[in-house]
This record gives C-alpha cells, structure tokens and sequence, in this order.
C-alpha cells in the first residue's frame, strides 16, 4: 500500500503543495499575477453560476451534490487565491488579521448592528 498523504492544515503548506504542483508540471511561465488573478475570478464566476436563479432560501438548502459542486468550485478560488499570494509574496493569514482589524474599526456594533449600509454611507 502506498503512504497517504498527510492533509494540508495551514496555508503555507497549501502553498509549498500548490507550487510543487505547478513545478512539476512547468506552470510556472503561466502563472504571472495577473493570469493567476484572471483564472481567480473564472473561478469565483463558476462559484456564482451554481447560485444563479435560486431564491436566497434555496441558496441557503443546497442539496448534497450541489454542496459538493459548490465546494469543488471554492476550493478553486482559494488555490488559486493561494498561489496569487505566493507569486507576489504576500502572507495571506496576515493580510486578512490586518483586514479584519480594519473592518472592526469601520464597522463598529453600535453603528452596524443589522445595517448593511458600507462605512462610507453610514451616518
């Protein structure tokens, strides 16, 4: 029997497995920042498709093989979202505390709270 591989539980490991991946293949010549950022936003595209026409309620209960669909087509957007951060050097766990840190300061509860209005508009 062959070794299992081990499950990738942190996104440098994710990375180091995404461009071993790509190495092995010769992708590396394909995948500048601005293709990788391309190929993202296919991919988010073919997240939305599996959504499009459903009332939120039925976005909310998808079936079993549409959860999985849906999963598969996640995935895509993070490995590629993984291997954008990789190629420009950005660690993408410290992009997003900084991130979170400044939407907590722009949308405070008190001003928030079941209020969908984006910072700039609220009062």
């Amino acid at each position: 029997m062959g070794s299992a591989v081990p499950p990738d539980d942190s996104i440098q490991q994710l990375a180091q497995r995404l461009q071993h991946f790509a190495d092995a293949r010769d992708w590396g010549q394909f995948h500048s920042p601005k293709n990788l950022a391309s190929a993202l936003i296919v991919e988010a595209g073919e997240l939305l498709e599996h959504f499009q026409w459903m009332t939120e309620a039925q976005s909310r209960n998808l079936a079993d093989e549409q959860k999985q669909a849906v999963a598969h087509e996640m995935a895509d957007v993070l490995l590629y979202l993984v291997q954008l951060s990789s190629a420009l050097g950005v660690d993408l766990m410290a992009a997003a505390r900084e991130k979170m840190a400044l939407n907590e300061s722009r949308y405070p509860v008190d001003r928030a709270k079941g209020n969908s209005l984006k910072y700039k508009d609220q009062g």
